[in-house]
């Protein structure tokens, strides 16, 4: 076989589909009979100067893609198959690799710099080929500049795959020490000094013990910013990316040098090429999202002297740094609005001046509204953009009682600007700026109002005229409409925009239909805006949103009419089916929260069922989430009515319930299992067995997401709740997996605020199982069934009370589950409760908490606990 590998590779690559596929099922087939003949002969390959350089390219591939995955369970899968292969296969495919580092062929090169790092990423943490970091650092001084460049492209990817962790200091300086001599000027070859610098990109995390060192933390920032001047773009730019990781990893240690990065991003920024440029303007970007962050977290109530490490680098900036941010507005495209994923100098420049007012508040408005005023009347086209762009990008940040005396004269000006200006840019960005207006200064939680009796009709008016703009115009005119619908969200009896309701929802339902509203999201926001309109309605104009039931369903009625579609049509289809659904969804919400419109809306029920099954059945497979969603709120307004519709929607739960793959499906269906546990109540019984089953082999596999397991645990609590004392059969297969998941929550090493957030809501999930089960059960004869889970449940609660990390919600379930159980088991859990270790405690804290709802739930503890006693 080693002599035809050359070959099988070059034909897996073949344009004849019938060679590659043969190709294909060799390679599959030597893989499975002899696994290491099979990696062997794939690093030989690549490791052979003679052979063809697209068959060494893909062997390294293949060898690649037999050490990693994309999904943890497959990746966990070959890790073992990787450890457990003979040693002596092991060490001649690595001396392959390390040998092909002094190919003179870059891509053979680089494909085994990556296959050396997967291999350390296994190999290093099991503390496992530990001369590899050694081999690596004696190649750097030999001669040929190439070998140089490939090591170095090697520890790179190396910081990349191992931890800081599993890496001893002497290392990390000898990689250093290596990486930043090649990034130093003296290195005369620019692919070495490259490589350095982008392995230098990947090693700053490692770097913590170099960067808390004076002498050393200067030497990397002083190569790093040299770097930053080299002749070669691909170099300043990798070196700006250096300086980006750094001021978010480093932050506190950066104030030596601002003034000096100040001075080297700024000249970037306006001589530089664009990629470098954008790098410079994102450094800025990422200091700003630091010092939110941190007074955000201290809520900006801290002294002088305190250790919060604030260093207020925005504000010390701001003359110098606003002025460099406002030029760059007027570096905008031609063409920039009609490109979705577009992003160039005046865009990133205009995202970092919202950073900075974000950071700094009132104090960026003076600075800005003298650029305003200077270009909002000019002729240039690309002057009145930038001025406009640039009061968009303040509003949020600065207080209302600032902004609002200078919207208020803008407002006028820019619904003018809005109908009339020539130039579609201007408008584009008039529209985005009207809707941030909408968006941070209308609504409730603002003291003086915008938008008045007088203007709103103005608005309105201007705003619809507008949908019938281009597709990108038309696009940002539905995102104002949006915000300031919301704004008037809590606004009863009657809204300003009642009058007008027939018109918006008319307006928007042309939109949609429009020959280009595939075009800028155009359709979508129109949609979404049409469902933000009906969701912020009052009762005055329910009955257009029940006129509007039988409209949206023909819509979707016409989706499901039967043409052969190509697969890019059927893409389309599926997303203006989860659009509408999700339409459906929020008008069955809404006039299913007020009887006299919900008792006419029970006409269009069945059809709407029918089209909502029709919409899962087209789809063969999978279930769309949209539709499911629907029909989560739909049980809910139906009640016990809706178990007419189960035999049908049965197996759609299931198939939801089963997609692994697509998880956010699975954690939507689950939710819905909760909201059609609460609708039917025990009329659920028939179809318990199989849910749980299915719940059950979710939890327990390993190919499910981690975010759908909560909610699991929520959804046992929603069938004990809904089928009492029946839910017995299942207990002995949920406690245990509640307990373990109870145990598992308590252990975990909070490393980071993802981890705390996921534990929280685990802990969550289980405690509303616990509660859910804990209330079925009441006042049933079966009630002793649950006597020999209460001191698990007590342990749990005293563990999570102990560590001192609950968020409020965790803590308003929690005494809720402490007051569950003395009030279900009575006098049985009363003597476990008063020998618990910090119950009284945890009980005392949550009465005195500050939060209404844990205050009340305590207080209700406090009673069923006291009764529990005194039986």
């Amino acid at each position: 076989m080693a002599m035809e590998v050359t070959q099988v590779l070059l034909n897996a690559q073949s344009i004849d589909g019938n060679v590659r596929k043969h190709a294909e099922e060799s390679l599959k087939q030597f893989q499975e009979q002899n696994l290491p003949s099979f990696l062997l002969s794939l690093s030989g390959e690549l490791a052979n100067d003679e052979k063809p350089v697209d068959s060494r390219k893909l062997a390294g591939l293949i060898l690649k893609n037999a050490l990693d995955a994309k999904e943890q369970h497959r990746k966990l899968e070959l890790v073992q198959r990787w450890l457990s292969l003979d040693n002596n296969a092991k060490g001649q495919i690595k001396a392959c690799l390390l040998k092909t580092l002094a190919s003179p062929v870059p891509d053979a090169r680089s494909t085994a710099s990556q296959v050396i790092a997967k291999i350390a990423g296994i190999e290093l943490p099991q503390r496992q080929w530990p001369e590899l970091i050694g081999s690596l650092l004696s190649n750097i001084h030999q001669l040929p500049a190439h070998v140089k460049q490939a090591t170095l492209e090697t520890l790179g990817y190396l910081c990349e795959e191992v931890s800081p962790d599993v890496v001893d200091q002497d290392h990390v300086n000898k990689i250093l020490t290596a990486v930043v001599q090649g990034m130093n000027a003296t290195e005369g070859n620019n692919d070495v000094r490259l490589a350095a610098t982008r392995a230098l990109y990947n090693a700053l995390g490692f770097a913590q013990a170099n960067f808390s060192n004076d002498m050393e933390r200067d030497y990397i920032m002083r190569v790093v910013c040299e770097a930053t001047l080299s002749p070669e773009m691909k170099i300043r730019q990798a070196a700006y990316e250096c300086l980006v990781s750094i001021s978010s990893t480093y932050y506190e240690k950066l104030a030596p040098y601002m003034q000096d990065i100040f001075n080297i991003t700024a000249k970037a920024v306006r001589e530089d090429e664009e990629p470098v440029a954008l790098q410079a303007i994102e450094f800025w970007s990422s200091i700003c999202d630091e010092e939110i962050d941190i007074l955000e977290e201290y809520g900006g109530d801290f002294t002088g002297d305190s250790d919060v490490p604030c260093f207020y680098f925005i504000k010390q900036a701001l003359p110098a740094l606003v002025p460099m941010l406002l030029e760059t507005l007027l570096k905008q495209e031609e063409d920039q609005d009609q490109d979705e994923g577009a992003w160039n100098i005046a865009m990133a420049g205009g995202t970092c001046l919202g950073l900075v007012a974000r950071t700094v508040g009132d104090d960026i408005v003076q600075l800005v509204m003298q650029f305003i005023e200077d270009n909002i009347t000019k002729p240039d086209w690309r002057h009145r953009e930038a001025a406009t762009y640039a009061f968009g990008s303040i509003l949020e940040g600065p207080s209302p009682e600032k902004l609002t005396p200078l919207v208020n004269v803008a407002l006028n000006f820019m619904l003018t600007a809005l109908t009339k200006d020539p130039n579609n840019h201007v408008k584009d960005t008039t529209a985005w700026t009207l809707g941030r207006i909408f968006e941070f200064l209308h609504g409730s939680t603002v003291d003086t109002p915008i938008i008045t009796q007088a203007n709103c009709q103005q608005i309105v008016t201007v705003l619809l005229q507008s949908m019938k703009d281009v597709a990108n115009v038309a696009e940002k005119a539905c995102g104002a409409l949006y915000f300031l619908a919301q704004g008037y969200e809590e606004v009863t009896p009657s809204s300003p925009l009642t009058p007008y309701f027939q018109e918006i929802v008319q307006t928007l339902l042309f939109v949609t239909h429009r020959e280009d509203a595939g075009e800028s999201r155009l359709r979508t926001a129109a949609y979404e805006t049409l469902n933000e309109v009906v969701r912020c309605s009052t009762d005055e104009t329910a009955p257009m949103v029940l006129q509007l039931v039988p409209v949206i369903m023909t819509e979707l009625h016409n989706t499901l009419e039967g043409q052969k579609l190509s697969s890019d049509e059927r893409e389309k289809q599926g997303e203006l089916q989860g659009l509408l659904c999700g339409c459906l969804q929020v008008i069955i919400q809404k006039l299913g929260s007020s009887e006299p419109t919900k008792y006419v809306f029970m006409q269009y029920v069945d059809q709407i069922m029918g089209l909502f099954l029709r919409v899962f059945a087209c789809r063969s497979a999978t279930v769309h989430e949209e539709a499911m969603l629907a029909i989560g709120a739909l049980a809910y307004a139906t009640g016990p009515d809706f178990a007419k519709y189960m035999p049908e929607f049965y197996k759609y739960l299931e198939m939801g319930l089963q997609n692994f793959e697509e998880y956010q499906v699975c954690a939507v269906t689950v939710g819905v299992v909760g909201d059609i546990c609460r609708a039917l109540e025990d009329k659920i019984l028939p179809y318990c067995d199989g849910i749980m089953t299915q719940l059950l082999k979710d939890l327990s596999s390993n190919q499910l997401h981690r975010s759908v397991k909560p909610p699991i645990f929520s959804s046992f609590g929603d069938i004990a709740l809904a089928i009492g004392e029946n839910f017995e059969k299942y207990l002995m297969y949920a406690m245990p997996m509640l307990q373990s998941a109870a145990e598992l929550s308590a252990h975990t090493s909070v490393a980071d605020d993802e981890m705390t957030e996921y534990t929280n809501s685990l802990r969550n999930g289980i405690l509303e199982a616990y509660s859910g089960i804990l209330q079925g059960f009441k006042n049933s004869p079966k009630t002793q069934l649950l006597i020999p889970y209460a001191p698990h449940i007590l342990q749990f609660l005293d563990s999570m009370y102990m560590e001192k990390d609950m968020d409020d919600v965790v803590m308003k379930t929690a005494i809720g589950v402490l007051g569950d159980l003395a009030d279900t088991l009575g006098s049985n859990a009363g003597s476990l409760i008063q020998q618990s270790l910090s119950s009284k405690d945890f009980l005392n804290e949550c009465l005195s908490s500050d939060d209404h709802m844990i205050k009340e739930s305590a207080e209700w503890a406090k009673l069923a606990i006291s009764r529990a006693i005194s039986v």
